[in-house]
């Protein structure tokens, strides 16, 4: 089988690229190493994948019709559309470049799938269309129409357009709601990553409100797992939430952290940001009973190993 990732340097598409050329497949990546953080990261994420027969870097962006036509027409059996512009905060600042790459370059996936007849199609979501949902756990059929980010909005605009090419057409999609994922490579703007690489370094950690805030934090393999369990049971129009399942606070966050790297975190207490959610909160129900999702790994286990990825490589 061959397939088509896109945003294949990134932290969640390198993970998925190794275990896809670890299960056999062939793998074509795009990515188009833009500067949202150091390409460098990127390329040495990707690393590996390279030495593998089995895999193609192909250095394109998503809203290029001429490369994706090239890219998509060659003997793709199904995609799997991790590029997009990422972060809340940086969309409320860059609205129009958030919706340009995310809703636009979206289509044109979608398009050229269409065209080359790739009738499975996977679409990366996020769990910011929640919005402040009132309701927990979050569940997929709650309403979503009340984003409060220019990149929730994005998201949730992928997905009804995702609806439209499945309704039009009949192709395969599934919408995957990732709630915030974490372990080796995580992005160095994330919460988990900054945390702990300023406690090591002993520089105060930025706590934005009281740190009552909660997420719902899910390692990096339990989300891979999920993904390649949509991409065999790619059937329809899907929507599932992939979460841990078990929320906790930003304070709780810090202290675990502060246990697996065996240092006291300074705090420099901040306003809450514009855009920032009260809590996520996955209902997995439903892609426990569709994929046989099943996470697995506490947040205890997922910091130690982060951590101790994080003192191998800075």
């Amino acid at each position: 089988m061959r397939a088509l990732i896109t945003g294949a340097a990134g932290f969640i598409g390198s993970h998925l690229c190794e275990r896809l050329l670890a299960d056999g497949w062939t793998v074509v990546g795009v990515d188009n190493f833009d500067d949202f953080y150091d390409p460098q990261i990127k390329r040495r994420n990707i690393s590996d994948c390279l030495k593998n027969k089995n895999f193609q870097l192909i250095e394109a962006d998503i809203r290029d019709s001429e490369a994706m036509g090239k890219i998509i027409s060659g003997d793709v059996q199904i995609i799997v559309h991790l590029a997009a512009r990422a972060g809340v905060h940086p969309s409320i600042d860059q609205p129009l470049l958030y919706a340009d790459v995310n809703i636009n370059g979206t289509m044109v996936l979608l398009e050229f799938a269409k065209k080359c007849e790739v009738n499975k199609f996977i679409f990366g979501s996020s769990s910011s269309v929640y919005g402040n949902n009132e309701k927990i756990p979050f569940s997929e059929d709650d309403n979503v129409d009340f984003p409060i980010s220019p990149y929730a909005a994005t998201k949730k605009a992928g997905e009804l357009i995702c609806h439209t090419y499945h309704h039009l057409n009949g192709m395969s999609i599934t919408c995957l709601r990732f709630f915030t994922v974490y372990g080796p490579r995580q992005r160095p703007d994330l919460a988990i990553h900054k945390f702990a690489k300023l406690i090591e370094q002993d520089k105060p950690i930025p706590v934005y409100g009281d740190g009552s805030m909660m997420r719902d934090f899910t390692y990096i393999d339990d989300i891979v797992n999920g993904i390649v369990a949509a991409m065999g049971r790619c059937n329809g129009f899907n929507i599932y939430n992939l979460g841990e399942s078990q929320p906790i606070t930003i304070n709780d966050l810090i202290a675990d952290i502060e246990k697996a790297l065996g240092k006291k975190s300074v705090r420099h207490s901040l306003p809450r940001q514009p855009g920032d959610v009260e809590r996520t909160y996955a209902d997995v129900t439903k892609a426990t009973r569709d994929l046989g999702y099943s996470p697995s790994t506490s947040i205890q286990t997922g910091l130690k190993k982060f951590t101790a990825w994080l003192r191998q490589n800075t």
